[in-house]
């Protein structure tokens, strides 16, 4: 025979939300409300009472988690040859130490401190991340060094890089993409193991990251960090803004990223072997409410960083400037984006403000730009030399041997929630070869007359199935004539 209880049950709401990584902790509601004991006394098993009760104090104390554990490990190079700067994030506060040192001599021989920026997303739940920087120093040119970074009360795995190598002479590897997302990432698997493989120096990813970082909180942000720590902890991860990074004015971009110079990593440019390598914002020309100044200011920039690597003693030694912004001057893509337009506000500017804003293309033409690296649209689009909406080849048989005008790559297909773009099937004298394939680009600056770029298909398990020899035997203003 079963001892039966009298026991008043309570009808009421429980919500437990967690705050999934930090930032708010947990929150517990506990809504209760008794009924008349007329209607809620029942009869229940005593073992049945018990088991209810022992629950109890779960519906009244939600206990946060500590997130001290460091997370979304990435490496950028900070543009002072010998360096190399390591970014991570944690929810609770700690300190920001980096312990590394050479592979094969004594583990963790060096230590050094950075600091932690408290980022507060501007989402409904204001959540609180701490993004961690430290800058080490001093490191032996192509060197391999291993670290761990976090601090004293949590470390992160384990993970190594080879320091870059800072010599004229060196012929350094990229791998080149944008709109990569944390659903659909389809090329990320392969541009994993290539990493691993130690294929590349350093990744450049042409904007658009996540779709979105600032979404659910900035838990999309969060997810897509984890995803590409297996390729950015091991080698510098540069980046450039896309239009998927804008809600906040760009916060989760500024803050997650830490690219060389004062700009929140809007625009910046760094030097490798024998390139000059360029990041801008092509977002300022869209966003005018987070101030049409930008524009002008970022103008200005690139004229004094272009003037300065045109200074003979500097192209002498850097011949090849490369620029990579996220949305393209030209494209032949049927989704009236801003380089299907003649008129496009990238490349001939916006004269629909006062004063009338300047667009890239005369700036980098006369600057004697060699490479112009694009993505935003989902496709892969090699263009023909071009200037002025017009073909500039070498020659019929040799069109990128001392071509007379920029070369431009659009890589836009790594994978993203939005999937493909389509072309007009009537493209421009221009465009040269097209691809709907997922994919990305690899680049090697050979040496100072000779640069390689690929583009590989993920649809075709990795094949490439485009691939030019830019060669030039003078560089500048001047290799246009």
């Amino acid at each position: 025979m079963t001892l039966m209880v009298p026991f008043i049950l309570i009808r009421g709401a429980y919500q437990f939300h967690h705050s999934g990584g930090g930032g708010g902790g947990a929150q517990c509601k506990v809504a209760l409300r008794l009924a008349s004991l007329q209607s809620s006394v029942k009869m229940v098993p005593v073992y049945a009472a018990y088991a209810l009760l022992s629950l109890a104090p779960l519906l009244v104390l939600g206990v946060p988690p500590i997130w001290i554990q460091p997370e979304q490990v990435h490496l950028s190079y900070p543009g002072e040859p010998g360096s190399m700067e390591v970014t991570w994030t944690t929810f609770n506060k700690t300190e920001s130490k980096v312990e590394y040192g050479l592979h094969g001599g004594r583990l963790f021989e060096f230590t050094a401190k950075g600091d932690a920026t408290l980022f507060v997303d501007s989402g409904e739940e204001k959540r609180k991340l701490y993004i961690h920087r430290v800058i080490l120093k001093g490191l032996k040119p192509a060197a391999t060094y291993v670290y761990h970074c976090g601090s004293d009360v949590g470390w992160s795995d384990v993970f190594s890089f080879i320091a870059l190598n800072d010599s004229t002479s060196f012929s350094p590897r990229f791998a080149l993409y944008g709109d990569l997302g944390n659903e659909n990432p389809q090329s990320l698997a392969r541009l994993q193991k290539e990493t691993q493989l130690s294929m590349y120096d350093a990744i450049l990813h042409i904007g658009d990251f996540a779709y979105d970082m600032h979404e659910d909180n900035a838990r999309i942000g969060d997810e897509f960090m984890r995803q590409i720590q297996s390729i950015a902890a091991y080698v510098p991860y540069m980046t450039c803004p896309g239009n998927h990074e804008a809600t906040y004015n760009f916060s989760n971009y500024r803050n997650r990223f830490s690219m060389p110079g004062q700009t929140e990593s809007l625009w910046y440019s760094w030097n490798l072997g024998s390139a000059h390598i360029i990041s801008f914002s092509t977002e300022v020309y869209f966003y005018l409410e987070f101030g049409m100044d930008l524009i002008f200011k970022q103008y200005e920039w690139l004229k004094k960083d272009l003037e300065e690597a045109n200074k003979p003693e500097n192209r002498a030694v850097r011949p090849w400037i490369i620029t990579m912004g996220h949305r393209p001057m030209y494209c032949s893509d049927d989704d009236q984006d801003d380089c299907t337009k003649f008129d496009s506000y990238v490349r001939l500017g916006r004269k629909d403000i006062k004063p009338p804003a300047p667009g890239l293309e005369d700036l980098f033409y006369r600057y004697g730009v060699d490479v112009e690296l694009w993505a935003h649209e989902h496709t892969y689009e090699r263009l023909w030399p071009v200037y002025g909406d017009k073909v500039y080849n070498g020659s019929k048989e040799q069109p990128y041997v001392n071509p007379k005008a920029p070369v431009h790559i659009i890589t836009g297909s790594a994978g993203c929630r939005e999937r493909h773009d389509k072309f007009n099937p009537n493209p421009k004298d221009w465009s040269a070869f097209r691809s709907t394939d997922y994919g990305y680009a690899r680049m090697q600056v050979v040496n100072a007359t000779h640069l390689y770029l690929e583009q590989v298909s993920d649809d075709q398990y990795g094949k490439v199935i485009d691939s030019i020899w830019v060669v030039k035997e003078k560089h500048g203003l001047s290799a246009w004539f």
